[in-house]
């Protein structure tokens, strides 16, 4: 195929950061997508139904004119969390609230040491028919930074889901052959999203050749193996796994320097890159259920009834975008891409 169209895709996983960089990310999420859960880990996190609104209303002063862009909201869930206040997030239209183990990851600090501790929260949730969006990974020091996800998996997921039998939950970025056996054989209240990085790179792109801090990225990037099952989740055409971008920008002088951030900037050209994963797996014809049905059916939206294009084009990203006072790298920077969508 040298083209494809597709239903107008959602994104259900991004970072867009706040103040002044909402100029650049705000633009390049709202390209492809029509739809994007927005992630809470702001600094001071966004932590209440009001915050949630007036960052929704920052982020809407972005948006192109002319495109339909909408985001969805999170409330980022700490060990005082009410269930007042899930309930205020309910009426609101709030989309999910968001798991963050404590120091698991960027602005994390404020994140949840005991789940037990926010058992007013969940049984709330429950009740109010708002998912848990989940970071899956185990803070336990001593834990090899590679073994996280799958220690998490067995520590807290499978008891949280025995628990609160009926909270829908999506587990978020997930990178190891585990997590997908995990999600397949969990009830269908149990999904999860798939990025484009760790579709198409491993471990091997981080470390061989010199540390690369552009694909630095938490949950860390895992082996071969697990980058294989990963692709073979997505285009399965089982609808379990949706597309999450988990696009989380960085100011270049925050990533290349001694203790470089988490994070990969992939929105400039997300799609792209979905796109010449599947067409790895020969699976091109299963990139519209992952990218624009099964998340909108798992959070019980409609699915989008615009359209997008995608042709076989070779062009190449800049090497960097204005991020407020400094620069981003994206994904793939200066490198040739094979697919481009049509604006």
């Amino acid at each position: 195929m040298d083209e494809i169209i597709l239903t107008q895709p959602d994104d259900w996983h991004v970072h867009l950061r706040d103040g002044e960089r909402l100029a650049t990310t705000v633009p390049y999420s709202a390209r492809s997508f029509g739809r994007a859960i927005v992630m809470p880990n702001l600094h001071p996190p966004v932590t209440t139904t009001r915050q949630a609104l007036a960052y929704r209303d920052r982020i809407l002063r972005h948006v192109p004119p002319g495109n339909a862009f909408e985001p969805l909201m999170t409330l980022y869930l700490t060990e005082m969390t009410t269930g007042r206040e899930i309930e205020h997030a309910a009426a609101a239209a709030i989309a999910g609230v968001k798991l963050y183990p404590a120091r698991a990851t960027t602005h994390s600090e404020a994140g949840v040491s005991d789940l037990r501790r926010c058992d007013e929260a969940l049984a709330c949730m429950q009740e109010q028919h708002l998912p848990l969006l989940i970071h899956g990974e185990a803070i336990t020091p001593g834990i090899d930074i590679f073994d996280r996800e799958t220690v998490f998996l067995e520590r807290e997921l499978g008891p949280l889901l025995q628990r609160y039998p009926r909270l829908k939950i999506v587990l978020e970025h997930i990178t190891t052959a585990a997590a997908v056996e995990f999600v397949r054989q969990a009830p269908p209240r149990l999904a999860a999203t798939i990025t484009a990085h760790h579709l198409l790179l491993n471990r091997n792109d981080l470390l061989l050749g010199g540390l690369r801090p552009h694909y630095y990225c938490l949950p860390v990037l895992k082996r071969e193996s697990d980058r294989e099952a990963l692709l073979e989740a997505a285009s399965s055409g089982s609808p379990k796994f949706f597309l999450g971008t988990d696009s989380a920008p960085h100011a270049q002088s925050a990533k290349e320097n001694a203790c470089g951030c988490a994070g990969i900037f992939t929105a400039p050209a997300a799609l792209e890159l979905y796109a010449e994963a599947f067409e790895q797996s020969g699976r091109l014809s299963h990139l519209e259920g992952f990218a624009s049905h099964f998340g909108a059916d798992f959070y019980g939206l409609p699915r989008n009834s615009t359209t997008v294009r995608l042709r076989r084009e070779s062009w190449s990203l800049p090497a960097a975008y204005p991020y407020g006072p400094d620069v981003v790298v994206p994904l793939r920077a200066t490198s040739t891409l094979r697919w481009r969508l049509l604006c």
